[in-house]
């Protein structure tokens, strides 16, 4: 790999793959070489608007090829992208938008039916007006070690927090994510993960344009939508959260799906159940599981030949150059070249997360088997003790997920006189079954501390933007 940078990366793919398809978004389609243009017209308009090398932007709008172009363009002109969580409401994006102190907020008014307003002084541009187009094309000179971006964490757990990466941590990390999850040049990938996060960013428009893939941006997961766009687009690739998985096994359609070929997703709690049905109902080759967080990208994943079992059992193994260790209370810790340069004006909270010798303390509980893979089995603050025992709710959650009538369920921990705490399911049923019959079965097949004593049933589990429970929520 040869680029120093996003840019550079980005508009070297108009000599390597020119009028091959770049990005499809509804009647627009632009070429490798057509989107290099539009990337560097857009960087001068940044420039033209006062935007300095090192001064950030935020994007607060959904997947699209203007915000595409938007985000390549400031990187062009030298500026770090600070993307924000279009699920979020004006209060919480402004207190991000004013703690990166961002020169200029980028919106698509009238998404999801909301008028997007920024903080005073801040200049909104709308992404769909002429701005992008307006500037004469321009390449400032940007350097590897630059912050490129700052990605700030769902906010599952407490106030949002900055997470500062440079171009070249980004760049080395996601070429090897194209070999693990099979991307290859000319597939056609459907994009649902939100651009505002690593997934749909990183692992997306990045990986994409290192690899030669056609983007096909989707601003809101809706399934007929989906398997549209799969059937008209031919589309190859779909990465997205187990609920993407279970929406396409559970669709009854006539669409025709058969393009699509490599599959990758991740989380805590991926049942084996779902990986089994994704091999054996849906046309994909491949499935890669891996996991990662916002302060390190993706740190494990499967590998191309693992097998069924370990794909849905573990989340791989550690990608090149990380290292995992699983610290004495079973926190996994992650050091090497992605760890985050830090989490922006927080010093105290990056002390916290980066141990003195390098090693990031992730908040996740895991195991280690003796091939060197990693088994995710929580979060730290979501392990509940029942009478001593340990109980973890995505261990649970798998188990509860084998039974037919159980679509989704999240495990929380409640207090109790008796035992300190003890488990409590949200379900949304598949079926028919009451509480008493889930709680009965789930007594024949795990140990007493592990049975919940409650079970609620919902219509849906309340999730953030990226696919993950909201346990904070259900508590």
């Amino acid at each position: 790999m040869s680029w120093e940078t996003i840019p550079q990366m980005v508009l070297s793919a108009a000599d390597r793959f020119g009028d091959a398809e770049a990005v499809v978004d509804g009647p627009l389609r632009l070429t490798f070489a057509g989107l290099a243009d539009r990337v560097r017209t857009a960087a001068g308009a940044f420039a033209e608007a006062g935007v300095e090398r090192g001064d950030r932007v935020a994007i607060w709008a959904p997947n699209s090829a203007e915000w595409m172009i938007a985000a390549f363009g400031l990187l062009t002109a030298g500026g770090v992208l600070v993307p924000v969580n279009t699920r979020w409401k004006a209060e919480e994006a402004a207190d991000v938008i004013v703690r990166s102190r961002a020169k200029a907020v980028l919106v698509q008014q009238g998404f999801l039916g909301q008028e997007y307003t920024a903080p005073p002084g801040v200049p909104v541009i709308d992404l769909r007006s002429d701005f992008l187009a307006s500037g004469s094309p321009l390449e400032r000179k940007v350097g590897g070690e630059d912050i490129a971006d700052i990605l700030f964490t769902s906010g599952t757990t407490g106030r949002p927090k900055g997470v500062m990466m440079n171009h070249l941590q980004t760049l080395r990390l996601y070429a090897e994510w194209c070999d693990l999850a099979d991307l290859r040049e000319g597939d056609r990938y459907l994009i649902v993960n939100p651009f505002f996060h690593t997934f749909g960013y990183k692992a997306g428009l990045v990986a994409s344009m290192i690899r030669g893939a056609t983007v096909i941006p989707v601003p809101v997961f809706e399934l007929d939508r989906v398997l549209e766009l799969v059937e008209r687009e031919k589309v190859t690739m779909l990465p997205g959260p187990p609920t993407l998985y279970h929406s396409l096994l559970a669709a009854r359609t006539d669409r025709d799906v058969s393009s699509l070929r490599a599959a990758v997703t991740g989380a805590a709690d991926i049942p084996v159940e779902l990986i089994r049905r994704i091999r054996q109902e849906l046309p994909f080759e491949t499935i890669m599981t891996g996991y990662g967080l916002t302060e390190a990208g993706t740190a494990t994943a499967s590998r191309p030949g693992d097998s069924f079992e370990d794909i849905a059992t573990t989340v791989g193994t550690p990608c090149d150059g990380v290292e995992v260790r699983i610290a004495d209370d079973g926190e996994v810790l992650i050091r090497g070249y992605s760890v985050m340069q830090g989490y922006l004006d927080d010093p105290e909270a990056t002390a916290e997360a980066i141990d003195a010798d390098g090693w990031l303390h992730t908040g996740d509980l895991g195991t280690m088997d003796d091939r060197g893979r990693l088994r995710i089995v929580g979060r730290k603050k979501d392990m509940f003790i029942v009478g001593g025992f340990n109980a973890y709710p995505a261990e649970i959650e798998n188990f509860l997920l084998e039974h037919p009538a159980v679509g989704q369920v999240a495990v929380i921990g409640v207090p109790d006189e008796r035992l300190g705490e003890v488990g409590k399911a949200f379900v949304v049923p598949a079926g028919p079954v009451t509480a008493e019959e889930l709680i009965a079965w789930a007594r024949d097949r795990m140990a007493g501390y592990k049975v919940p004593r409650y079970v609620e049933f919902l219509d849906e589990l309340p999730l953030n933007a990226t696919g993950k429970v909201m346990k904070d929520r259900l508590r």
